[in-house]
């Protein structure tokens, strides 16, 4: 991703990702961090700079509706609402002379250490814990889906991309951003079908769209869910 300046006519400016690829056309996608382009690579800075003028107004309107969305940035204290699997639950900071490993218990999330006052510390041990739920599930529904599929995976791993969900690439290795313990199952496993659908084409193409669905009928539906879940998800840093 290159960091990029789009400068309007009023001489506001919006920043942008530029993600260059290799592609026919230019595709815009507001996420929790703001616009992301994905661009032709061979594509100049003034033709560039041309549609994104042109799409300005739709650009405006959509920044503007993801700041009305903005959901409260996390504060790592006890009593913080969480979300896991779907399911809303709280954490639990308790004083306790020795570290502890965090638990789930019921619908608390429990951390028992003598640094809880600390968020910094906090935070590190929530987000290693929802790492380690995560791997063992995405890797799960991988084996799952690549059985079905006849194919063989060479590795799955965890991602912390801001603005990607998932990725694959020709040597059949799946990456998943870790956030999406958060969702529910089925968005974990759109997501998963997703990338798995990669496998058989490379691209965003009709093929892929059929390869998609067969693994996961309802996935127009589940990516609407997952976009307007996008903001809550990306509270986690």
């Amino acid at each position: 991703m290159i960091e990029q300046q789009l400068r309007l006519p009023g001489g506001q400016t919006i920043p942008y990702q530029l993600d260059l690829r290799l592609r026919k056309t230019i595709g815009l996608k507001i996420t929790a961090n703001g616009l992301v382009v994905h661009a032709p690579k061979r594509i100049s800075a003034i033709q560039l700079q041309q549609v994104l003028l042109q799409k300005a107004a739709w650009i405006q309107q959509k920044l503007a509706l993801r700041e009305t969305n903005q959901v409260a940035p996390m504060q790592w204290q006890d009593g913080e609402p969480l979300l896991f699997m779907g399911q809303d639950i709280v954490l639990t900071l308790q004083h306790h002379a020795t570290n502890k490993a965090v638990v789930l218990q019921g619908n608390q999330l429990l951390l028992r250490s003598p640094q809880v006052d600390q968020p910094a510390f906090v935070a590190r041990k929530v987000l290693q814990w929802y790492a380690q739920q995560a791997l063992p599930d995405f890797k799960r529904r991988v084996e799952l889906v690549a059985a079905q599929m006849g194919e063989k995976i060479t590795s799955v791993a965890l991602s912390n991309a801001k603005s990607r969900w998932g990725s694959c690439n020709s040597r059949k290795q799946i990456r998943l951003n870790w956030r999406l313990i958060q969702a529910p199952p089925h968005i974990i496993q759109y997501v998963v079908c997703h990338e798995m659908a990669h496998l058989r084409e490379m691209n965003h193409s009709a093929r892929f769209y059929a390869v998609q669905e067969s693994l996961f009928p309802n996935h127009v539906q589940a990516e609407k869910e997952l976009r307007a879940l996008s903001p809550i998800l990306h509270r986690m840093a």
